[in-house]
């Protein structure tokens, strides 16, 4: 079985498996974090973003979200997101639970990005106490949409957030995937773009299991230090996520698997644009592919051996996504496009 259904569903890079050994056969000098580790991880993620950050691991990319997010934001506040965001979908309204109430507002905009207008023609009831007071705004990059922010697109929407004394917050569960596809920095990407925090994710890209929450500045880190704790997400043997991640960002393995997710995404995408039966319906510029094809297609492919999500199940024709992963191999690409063209109606 060859499965494309998403990025969570490989096994864990080498180099961090390796590195969880190593871990394992070392005591740490100190636990919750007090160890090297976590220390060397801190000076790392400083070095890759140019600047002095402030980094928390957690264990699944909801806490990623979440726990910055209600450091940021009051009960009575509302959160700015993109309506197909993972904060507002799929998360099981886990900001509104952490922040104790605060509202999500969802914003409109093509291939699961919205823009600087859309932002600011939704912001509303700023020092008016019967309203909720515009608090955060988050950006999903890379978008759930499988589409990319530019830095001018991002900096665009911090200035609005900045003149209405918003915090920004980036959903980075496919960060790296995000850098590969730009071509930019990490730092031009979020704090030189102004954005405040990011979730840095992992999972996804070879990790077992492991994000790290970002913090660019200071603002509110003795907050999420309470609200870790407080959650259940400040882990005893926190050396197993830091060694994760500290690997995962050695010797730019966290690019490197990204740059294979995304190029066997193009490559796909090369490879099933001629198909007359085949539209694409979001550009392909990180490691997504969202797509409808005929339903007969989709059952050959599956006959085939093949496992991907069928988004919406039609009679006749599917929206289908694809997912491609730091080990997607270009053999199980050409013969899925292989059984892909073979279909003719």
């Amino acid at each position: 079985m060859t499965n494309f259904a998403s990025d969570n569903v490989t096994g864990v890079s080498p180099e961090i498996m390796d590195a969880l050994i190593q871990a394992n056969n070392d005591h740490a000098a100190m636990s919750y974090g007090a160890d090297r580790w976590t220390d060397c991880l801190k000076d790392k993620v400083s070095e890759i973003f140019e600047t002095d950050v402030t980094v928390f691991p957690v264990i699944s990319g909801t806490a990623a979200n979440v726990l910055p997010i209600a450091s940021l934001t009051p009960g009575f506040g509302t959160i700015y997101c993109h309506k197909e965001a993972h904060i507002n979908v799929d998360e099981c309204g886990a900001s509104e639970f952490y922040t104790g109430g605060a509202k999500l507002i969802p914003l409109s905009g093509d291939h699961g990005k919205f823009s600087d207008r859309a932002l600011e023609d939704a912001i509303f009831g700023r020092g008016v106490p019967r309203h909720t007071q515009p608090s955060l705004v988050s950006l999903t990059q890379t978008t759930e949409a499988g589409t990319l922010y530019q830095p001018d697109e991002i900096a665009a929407i911090t200035d609005i957030a900045r003149k209405n004394d918003l915090k920004v917050h980036m959903d980075g569960a496919r960060f790296a995937n995000a850098v590969v596809g730009t071509g930019c920095s990490p730092a031009d990407l979020t704090w030189r773009s102004g954005v405040d925090v990011l979730s840095f994710g992992a999972t996804k890209n070879g990790a077992m299991g492991a994000e790290l929450v970002v913090f660019f500045g200071n603002a509110k880190i003795k907050e999420l230090e309470n609200r870790r704790v407080r959650g259940g997400h400040f882990i005893s043997k926190m050396r197993f996520l830091s060694a994760q991640l500290t690997a995962y960002l050695d010797n730019d393995l966290w690019r490197n698997n990204a740059r294979q997710a995304n190029d066997m995404a193009q490559r796909m995408a090369k490879l099933l644009s001629n198909h007359s039966a085949i539209e694409f319906i979001h550009p392909v510029e990180a490691n997504i592919l969202f797509l409808t094809m005929p339903k007969a297609m989709v059952t050959s492919l599956k006959n085939a051996g093949f496992e991907f999500y069928e988004m919406v199940p039609g009679e006749e024709r599917s929206v289908v996504r694809l997912v491609m992963s730091f080990n997607s191999s270009q053999s199980d690409v050409d013969r899925f496009a292989l059984v892909a063209n073979e279909y003719r109606a």
